[in-house]
């Protein structure tokens, strides 16, 4: 056997996480410090869901209003979008985990965002490409064409197309840069996915106070511009943080079945160090038929891997429900604060869909207070490391989210009432006599409820992924929106096309006086809770199971 020269030992040393982009060398960790290198990545996705709130968040507004939709088809259309963007991220990180990396994957993604943004923004701000003004005075309303229709939609799935790539590799890439293997960098993985999603939530408050009044007080050309603009100065951010990021080292894929071993000594050295050990579990135990005693090398994968990605499908599965309840902030919540009294100060209105922003305030406040507070003070109680158990906290983000669908529906309840008392059921354009303020408490449970819900799925489906796959797991965790958005637009056409048979009609009428929104609410609140009482009986059948070491992955550099 060859000897091991000083170099190869300071390889083997070093954790996997350690190695630069150049030929497997250690990296300088004075440089490439995990909290200095994932700050730089929070402040890119900052800016992304900026752009991608400002967007997505008063889209309903823009379909109905400019381009003339009915509310259940506009609702629709969201919904759809909003599925395709979250179930997209399967293919951005399926070419990330299987031929290009992470690195790669983010640049040529956020290219594409790029461009959807600048067709978007050109479709919103010349006149020949959206319908002209409705006639209110004599109710007329011209329907887009289709060629203004194709435009405005390909700008949008393009938008959706460069999330796909951007949204699941961002995200896996800033948890890489804390080394599993360093005792102090693992305690801090689990916090950098609390402040992770502070920083999204703080780039969605920006999008939800400053661009949606933009939006609709300034014009749509401006308030769709400036996202634009953020997303290649995020661009630019990303790059210029090259230097200090920490790259994995890829020597094989079980996406693609390739192996890609350095050709060097030293790299052989590295894939004899960086065997992945998967912890054995009696769950899908059939799988481990596929799993025969191989080459030191193949025994790598194997079954077993396909085993650990089953055991994740009943937790993926019961999650689903959440993600339709998770849609109804941006549509359905939104439709009911249009007819509310919106004024603040004096004659100043702000925009419906700017109490989403209240859903941002509250991750902002609850962030620091579960990192700093209640995970210390659970630990004393528990003893476990994170306070409570990752499965633990997305249960009870769920419990809380049927508690926002049942405050929701109380509200709702309340608002028709109104309607009814002052005269106005007939009259649709009609301000209800009742502050939109009304909506603030199922804003903050749905904020309460992301801190646990959204937070632990994100940390759980990264984890319980093989090493080579966790860009594909943190797409399985966008996929549960992305599914519950789908799924939303089905149930509402169930529903739409099931009441509109009954005496009262359709629970989605164009006239939300005579709709019944609330009967919905309170549909999606027992469906919310059979659903929990499945996720209990899962998740307590579940072992999460941990990594006793890593296989990193390389990704070229790109200088």
């Amino acid at each position: 056997m060859a000897t091991v020269s000083a170099m190869e030992e300071s390889l083997l040393a070093t954790s996997e996480h350690d190695l630069d982009r150049r030929g497997g060398r250690p990296v300088n960790k004075a440089l490439a410090t995990a909290w200095k290198s994932s700050l730089f990545i929070i402040g890119v996705e900052v800016a992304e869901r900026m752009t991608y709130y400002g967007i997505g968040s008063n889209l309903i507004t823009y379909l109905i209003n400019v381009l003339h939709q009915s509310t259940a088809t506009a609702a629709k259309n969201v919904n759809i979008w909003s599925g395709v963007t979250a179930t997209l991220p399967f293919l951005g990180a399926f070419l990330a985990d299987a031929y290009w990396g992470r690195y790669r994957t983010i640049v040529a993604s956020s290219i594409v965002y790029l461009l959807g943004l600048t067709l978007l923004t050109a479709s919103v701000s010349f006149k020949f490409l959206r319908p002209p003004p409705c006639i209110y005075t004599s109710s007329s309303c011209s329907e887009a064409t289709p060629v203004q229709n194709g435009l405005f939609f390909c700008s949008l799935y393009l938008i959706a197309l460069g999330t796909g790539g951007h949204k699941p590799c961002i995200e896996a890439f800033g948890a890489d840069q804390f080394d599993g293997e360093d005792p102090e960098e693992n305690r801090y993985r689990s916090s950098f996915f609390n402040w992770w999603y502070f920083g999204q939530c703080f780039g969605a408050l920006i999008a939800l106070t400053v661009l949606l009044y933009v939006e609709d007080y300034i014009g749509w050309g401006v308030g769709f511009g400036i996202p634009t603009v953020a997303m290649a100065l995020a661009l630019s951010l990303f790059l210029y943080g090259s230097k200090f990021y920490r790259h994995q080292v890829i020597f094989s894929s079980p996406l693609n079945g390739q192996k890609t071993v350095p050709d060097t000594e030293v790299g052989e050295l590295l894939v004899n160090k960086s065997r992945t050990k998967l912890t054995h579990t009696d769950q899908f135990r059939s799988l481990d038929k596929g799993c025969p005693e191989k080459s030191a090398h193949d025994a790598v994968l194997s079954a077993k891997e396909v085993n650990l990605f089953a055991r994740l499908i009943p937790i993926w599965v019961t999650c689903l429900m959440y993600g339709v309840v998770f849609a109804q902030c941006s549509t359905f919540f939104t439709k009911q604060g249009s007819t509310m009294d919106r004024k603040i100060i004096g004659h100043i209105e702000i925009p419906p869909a700017s109490l989403q922003c209240f859903i941002a305030l509250s991750i902002l406040v609850l962030v620091p207070v579960y990192d700093w507070i209640f995970v210390p003070l659970a630990k004393t109680f528990t003893g476990l490391e994170h306070g409570i158990t990752v499965l633990q906290r997305v249960g009870f983000g769920i419990f809380v989210s049927v508690l926002a669908m049942v405050v929701a529906a109380l509200t709702e309840l309340k608002r028709l009432k109104v309607a009814k008392d002052n005269g106005l059921v007939d009259l649709p354009t009609a301000t209800i006599p009742m502050t939109i303020f009304w909506l603030l408490p199922q804003y903050i449970l749905y904020g309460i409820s992301e801190v646990f819900a959204m937070v632990g799925m994100q940390e759980y489906f990264y984890d319980q992924m093989p090493n080579r796959m966790r860009s594909l797991g943190i797409a399985v965790f966008l996929s549960v929106l992305g599914i519950g958005s789908f799924l939303s637009g089905i149930v509402i056409s169930i529903v739409d096309e099931i009441s509109s048979r009954s005496k009262e009609g359709s629970w989605f009428q164009d006239n939300l006086n005579t709709a019944h929104l609330d009967y919905f609410y309170w549909l999606l609140a027992a469906l919310s809770a059979l659903n929990l009482c499945l996720y209990i009986y899962f998740s307590s059948c579940c072992n999460v199971t941990k990594l006793e070491e890593r296989i990193f992955v390389y990704e070229e550099v790109v200088n």
